[in-house]
């Protein structure tokens, strides 16, 4: 009962999210990128004009936590997408084929484990500039390792399974068998790493953009709402307050649905 609730609380905050994010433009009481107080050069505190307060520029805060979810659930979306491609695919060669094949994609999949996330998503951002696109392929290009590393173990064992073997020897072909009989028992694993992987989408995507390297402004976006607040963190907390919380709730969120599909699995 306690891990439903937990599942059903999770896919609740995702919802949220996801509606907030489609219905930005009739949710948002202003327009994000505008100025719309007179508090120019000074932030604004939360009143009843604006619950969230305004920036330093005079844009109300309420209205970029709105329009910077749906930034954020397109790339965690999107980029936790071409990270499950690119570590689906990897694992599944490795496990099936084995021998040379498997020895060489994980080694190359160990060398990657080796290198810092963060720093390596830098690198390849100051490479391509920072812009949605690069962001996207960036975030995937560096996370697939933790899902390729699990889906081959669990298509080693689903490949020595009876099934799988007694077709083999019927003469199914390579990507029949995997198709066929591999994808469909490895498939609740994947929808389960892909639910956390988005939460981990969520907190680069963040720190890059905090970092100054994530979507270019004036779009707002919840990491570099909260680089922009750093100066005032004393002054107006409320600047990176508001933000902050978006982010731990839409983190949570996913947490939550994926390991309640974890724990659904297990039962």
């Amino acid at each position: 009962m306690v891990r439903l609730r937990i599942e059903t609380l999770g896919a609740a905050m995702v919802i949220s999210l996801l509606l907030v994010a489609v219905f930005a433009p009739w949710l948002a009481p202003h327009d994000p990128t505008r100025a719309v107080a007179s508090t120019y050069g000074d932030p604004g505190a939360p009143s009843l004009a604006f619950p969230m307060g305004t920036d330093q520029l005079g844009r109300d805060v309420l209205s970029r936590i709105i329009f910077g979810a749906r930034i954020s659930m397109t790339v965690a979306i999107a980029a936790t997408a071409i990270t499950m491609l690119i570590g689906v695919a990897i694992g599944l060669a490795a496990g099936f084929f084995g021998g040379a094949i498997d020895l060489a994609l994980m080694r190359f999949t160990d060398v990657m484990l080796s290198l810092p996330v963060l720093l390596l998503a830098m690198a390849f951002v100051t490479v391509l500039r920072p812009s949605l696109g690069s962001i996207l392929l960036v975030i995937g290009l560096v996370s697939w390792t933790s899902v390729a590393r699990v889906v081959r173990a669990e298509t080693l064992s689903m490949s020595r399974r009876d099934f799988v073997l007694a077709s083999n020897a019927l003469g199914a072909s390579a990507p029949r068998l995997i198709g066929r009989h591999i994808v469909p028992n490895v498939l609740p694993i994947i929808i389960v790493m892909a639910a956390l992987g988005v939460s981990g989408t969520l907190l680069l995507e963040a720190a890059l953009s905090f970092l100054g390297l994530g979507i270019p402004p004036p779009a707002p976006s919840w990491g570099r709402m909260i680089e922009e607040a750093t100066i005032y963190f004393r002054t107006a907390p409320w600047l990176a307050m508001f933000p902050g919380f978006a982010i731990f709730y839409a983190v949570l969120g996913f947490n939550l649905l994926g390991y309640g599909f974890l724990a659904r699995r297990e039962r």
